[in-house]
Order: structure tokens, then C-alpha cells, then sequence
């Protein structure tokens, strides 16, 4: 054999070897979305709570418990059965994902002062408006969406949290960081018949989040709370985090995903780059497999949870800013940060595999009430699915 033979021979092994390598460290997304379906379709069949939704999974349990349908997790069942028929076009997912939505129906059937309605209804309601087109479906997500914009005050600028405890705890006017995810329902009504109003009440609770909610270095109070007499800021406080000025990692999840869906909404650059500044954030103080302790200053680190949910919240919104965003390094980085988190997720250490019946392990709701710690937690389940959906578009577009 020649040299330019020889030559010819080790470029081609060396474009093999390269070739093999590149596959070994892809992603195989439809693998993990067919699993997610097994899954939805095991809990469809062994799921009989009656009009009950799964919330949790105890660490050494293999059953959902359950919650009632007026709780803010309602909507990530039925949301992640959207997904799964989605996923799969499977008939029997289709019509168990229309039952436990039309199940939901009774939260608008008394009055409402709820800041989780697009939590608990878009999630639902608006997958399965989005796939279905149901007239039915679209009036009552507008219904909701003018009963979440009674609790917003003009003076502050933003929606009320927790109504309840400005009542009994005598608490002012206070926002939670979660509630940026329920804007999205704002959103939607105002292009979609509802009063044009809703779309300025979500941009200037956003603004408003913006300026007060996010602290110099760019982590996220979970709760603030202003004189709902002249909208001033009192102070920032946690209700789930570890201290008032810690990072609670779902806390910046919310605010990643919230921002992000904002900026595609409006198109306004400062949610853009906001989303960019709490992604940076989060994204310097992760661990290496970038699945975040449940509060990123815990002292007890690395002896203390992880937080699966906040790792799919984030991967889905990543995948989203880098779809969303013109520069192609920027976007390059996002995505491919977003597949390592979901690489991670996808792993034997957060897979439930045939230890439940959820998609993932290890999630923490409330640690500081010693609420839902080390459990698989449904709205986890539900992000991690819409992440591996949007990778799979993104995917198939590129």
C-alpha cells in the first residue's frame, strides 16, 4: 500500500472513530420520550383516585399520592397526558388527557382568587386547546384569564399572591417569583379574544418582577411584598428557601422560564436579557451533573437534596432561549447546556425507572416544612416531558 493509500485509509478511520464519538455523546430523546409515555400510560391504567390528581411519590413508595383538584398541581397531569398523546398520537392518552381536564372544570365553577390559574389550568386546558382546537377549551382558559387579572393592583403593578394570607397573616400586597409561569395565560387570552387589557397587566407584572424581585447578582427573591397603597417596595423575603437572600433553585427556575416566555410573547429585549442574567446565575453555581441542590447556599452541601423539578424547568427554558435568541453562539450554549441537563436527568440516578411510577426521582417541594423532600413530584415529570418535546422539534427543524 502507498502512502496517499495509507494516508486515505487513517482519514477515514480517524472520520469513524470521530463519527462513533459523536454519536456516543448524542442525545437519544425519542428514547426517553417513549419511556415517558410507557410511564403515562402505567399510571392511566393503575391511577384510581377519583377525582383526585397525583402530586408525589414517597422515596421508598411506588404509588402517586394524590391531591384535590382546586390545588396548583392539578394541571401538570392532565398537562403531561397532553404531552404524551402528543408525543406518540396515542388515542387512549388523548382521551384520558380530555378526561382529567374536563375534570378541572369545577375550579371555575365557584368564584376564583387564585394566582395559580395558569398553572393549573393552561397547563391543561390550553395543551389541550393547543392540540385539539375544543371551542369548549378556549372559553374557559379566557374565563381564567380574567379571573386571575382580578387580582392584579395597579398601583403595585403586579398579581397578588396567596390572597388568603393577606387576610389572616395581615401580609400587604406580596408576588411570589412563581408567579411569572401564570402570565403566560394572560398572554394567550389577549391574542386569543380576550380583553387586550390582560397583555399589559402581564408585561407590567413582569417589569415590575424585574425591577424588584431580582437582587444584584442576579438571584431571585422568592416573595416581595409592597405597600398596596403606593406600590412601594417593603422588602424580599423566602417562604421555600433556605434563607431570605439564598438562591432556592426553583425560585430561579420560575423566574429563567417566566422571563423567557415573556420576552417570546412581547418581543421586548430587556426580558431577554434578564432571562440570560438568572440563567448565568444558576447556571455558575450547579454542580456537575447540573442537577441544583434544592437551595444553592445550603450550608449542609453536598449532604442535602437535589431538586430534579427546578434541572427540567430550567433544560425546558433553555431550549426555548436558545430557540429564541439570533446569536448563534449564544444559542449554542444554551442548547447545548440544556441537553447536558437532560442527559443528566435521563440518567440511572434520576430515572425512576421501575422504582415508581414517575418519570424522574430526587425533586424537593417545601424543605424548610420538611414538605415533599427526595420525592418524585409531578410537576417535575411534567416540565422534563415538555423539555424532551421542544428538544425534539428543535431537532427536527435543525
Amino acid at each position: 500500500m502507498n502512502k496517499i493509500s495509507v494516508l486515505f485509509v487513517l482519514m477515514l478511520m480517524s472520520k469513524s472513530m470521530f463519527s462513533q464519538e459523536q454519536n456516543k455523546d448524542q442525545f437519544d430523546y425519542q428514547k426517553v420520550l417513549d419511556y415517558c409515555i410507557d410511564k403515562s400510560l402505567h399510571t392511566v391504567s393503575s391511577f384510581n383516585d377519583n377525582d383526585k390528581f397525583p402530586r408525589y411519590i414517597e422515596t421508598d413508595a411506588t404509588h402517586w399520592e394524590s391531591d384535590k383538584v382546586e390545588n396548583w398541581i392539578s394541571g401538570f397531569w392532565p398537562g403531561i397526558l397532553w404531552y404524551s398523546f402528543e408525543a406518540s398520537n396515542n388515542l387512549a392518552l388523548k382521551q384520558s388527557a380530555a378526561l382529567y381536564t374536563q375534570k378541572q372544570q369545577v375550579v371555575m365553577d365557584k368564584p376564583i382568587r387564585s394566582h395559580d390559574l395558569g398553572f393549573m389550568l393552561y397547563c391543561s386546558y390550553g395543551n389541550g386547546y393547543r392540540l385539539t382546537k375544543n371551542s369548549a377549551y378556549k372559553t374557559l382558559l379566557l374565563s381564567a384569564a380574567d379571573s386571575l387579572a382580578t387580582l392584579y393592583n395597579p398601583t403595585v403593578g403586579t398579581i397578588l399572591s396567596w390572597p388568603s394570607k393577606r387576610k389572616n397573616n395581615n401580609w400587604p400586597h406580596h408576588t411570589i417569583i412563581d408567579n411569572m409561569m401564570n402570565l403566560e395565560l394572560l398572554f394567550w387570552a389577549a391574542k386569543n379574544g380576550g380583553a387586550k387589557n390582560l397583555y399589559n397587566i402581564a408585561v407590567k407584572h413582569a417589569e415590575t418582577t424585574m425591577k424588584h424581585h431580582i437582587r444584584t447578582d442576579n438571584t431571585t427573591y422568592h416573595v416581595v411584598f409592597y405597600n398596596d397603597k403606593n406600590g412601594d417596595f417593603i422588602k424580599g423575603k423566602t417562604h421555600q428557601g433556605y434563607t431570605d437572600d439564598s438562591l432556592w433553585a426553583r425560585g430561579q427556575a420560575w423566574g429563567i422560564y417566566g422571563f423567557t416566555m415573556c420576552y417570546r410573547e412581547t418581543g421586548k429585549v430587556e426580558f431577554m436579557e434578564t432571562a440570560i442574567k438568572l440563567a448565568d446565575a444558576y447556571i455558575k453555581n450547579l454542580p456537575n451533573d447540573l442537577i441544583p441542590y434544592w437551595d444553592f447556599n445550603d450550608p449542609s452541601i453536598p449532604n442535602t437534596p437535589r431538586d430534579a423539578s427546578a434541572a427540567a424547568v430550567v433544560a425546558s427554558a433553555l431550549l426555548e432561549l436558545s430557540s429564541l435568541n439570533t446569536d448563534a453562539l449564544i444559542s449554542e450554549k444554551y442548547k447545548g447546556i440544556a441537553i447536558k441537563m437532560l442527559q443528566s436527568l435521563s440518567s440511572d440516578m434520576y430515572l425512576s425507572k421501575d422504582k415508581n411510577n414517575a418519570f424522574l426521582l430526587h425533586s424537593t417541594g417545601n424543605k424548610p416544612k420538611n414538605r415533599e423532600v427526595d420525592v418524585s413530584i409531578i410537576y417535575a415529570d411534567y416540565y422534563y416531558i415538555e423539555a424532551l418535546l421542544l428538544l425534539k422539534k428543535i431537532s427536527l427543524k435543525g
